[in-house]
């Protein structure tokens, strides 16, 4: 008996198929357009983790994970500006402070698209953003090096570090504001068309209660440590997307054929892994899987360059774009930790 899929896996497949896969070139070179926003939003897809009741599907880790394949399959740029509305859900969901409220349920509905500005954070001991309490309220000072989404993102989950030593997580307006300066986007190698910039904060003041989280640092850090060192559902994406422009090839087919299989292996490795009940453990094991699947994703977009020839080069094939891609994957979240796992990988015999 065939279980038909979840509807979130269903609404990803079609939001690829007839938005964001159509686009794709485009977008790479000219941007992001309001439309594939607005799609985005009226997909369901940003109430994924969110609770039922406050308008998400509280949709399985697996299901995530899916829908996160099939949209960085389809549109990397328009996926990692969407990804970053995750982390903001997730932190209401687990809060208890009054901006739950007033945000949860536009956010989980898609009325809200949010940004993060927090990866500074993981600098520490040094402190990029300094939260600072004043006039009943928190002062933001400093340097956030990479916001994504500018001008896209309706609002941004922003955070600093106190002089307690806490981190801080608040809400305001994706906007130029007093205390609030925006870089000009960033010109990448890939993905400028999700909107990078740099913000500078001068004084930027946020009520208490914008704030969604208040938490010493360390408390924080160990929960975010192991994040990263699961393998990316991006990377997964890209990497089929990459087989499946070699399989449509008569001389590529057999290539693609071996590098499905390996696919699959390390795929379902990594899913058991950060199925794995404590995040915390099996490190080195899940590094190892993360940098495998990083050398299946190079060898994908590789081959998919070199079967495609000299026509490859031009910036409206779908393979120069992939591999671009792929060399973003490689650095995006990255930590020092997987760094180091990726370059003694990169470095070992044979």
């Amino acid at each position: 008996m065939t279980v038909p899929p979840h509807p979130l896996v269903t609404a990803a497949r079609g939001l690829a198929a007839e938005v964001l896969a159509p686009l794709a070139e485009r977008v790479d070179q000219e941007g992001i357009p309001a439309s594939s926003v607005q799609a985005v939003k009226r997909s369901g897809l940003l109430g994924a983790v969110a609770p039922v009741a406050y308008g998400g599907s509280a949709a399985p880790a697996a299901v995530v994970r899916e829908t996160a394949e099939i949209l960085a399959g389809a549109c990397c740029s328009t996926w990692f500006v969407q990804t970053q509305h995750h982390t903001p859900v997730t932190t209401l969901a687990r809060s208890d402070l009054p901006v739950r409220e007033r945000l949860l349920g536009p956010l989980a509905r898609g009325e809200l698209l949010s940004g993060v500005a927090y990866a500074q954070l993981r600098a520490y001991p040094r402190i990029p953003v300094r939260v600072t309490r004043e006039r009943g309220g928190w002062r933001f000072d400093g340097r956030v090096p990479w916001y994504t989404g500018w001008g896209l993102n309706d609002v941004m989950l922003l955070a600093g570090v106190t002089d307690a030593a806490e981190a801080l997580f608040a809400f305001t307006e994706a906007r130029e504001q007093p205390g609030l300066r925006p870089s000009p986007p960033m010109r990448l190698a890939a993905l400028s068309a999700s909107r990078t910039v740099s913000l500078e904060l001068d004084g930027l003041w946020l009520p208490d209660d914008a704030v969604a989280l208040r938490t010493p640092y360390e408390s924080w850090a160990v929960t975010d440590r192991p994040k990263n060192t699961n393998a990316s559902p991006a990377v997964f994406g890209v990497t089929a997307t990459a087989i499946g422009l070699l399989a449509d090839d008569p001389s590529a087919t057999e290539t693609a054929d071996t590098l499905r299989a390996r696919l699959d292996e390390v795929r379902r490795q990594a899913y058991e892994l950060a199925d794995h009940p404590v995040p915390t453990e099996r490190i080195d094991e899940r590094l190892a899987c993360k940098t495998r699947a990083y050398d299946v994703m190079r060898a994908a977009t590789t081959a998919a360059v070199v079967a495609g020839g000299g026509r490859a080069m031009d910036l409206r094939n779908p393979a120069q774009r992939l591999a671009r891609e792929g060399m973003f994957l490689l650095v995006q979240g990255q930590t020092a930790q997987v760094r180091a796992a990726h370059l003694g990988s990169l470095g070992s015999p044979g």
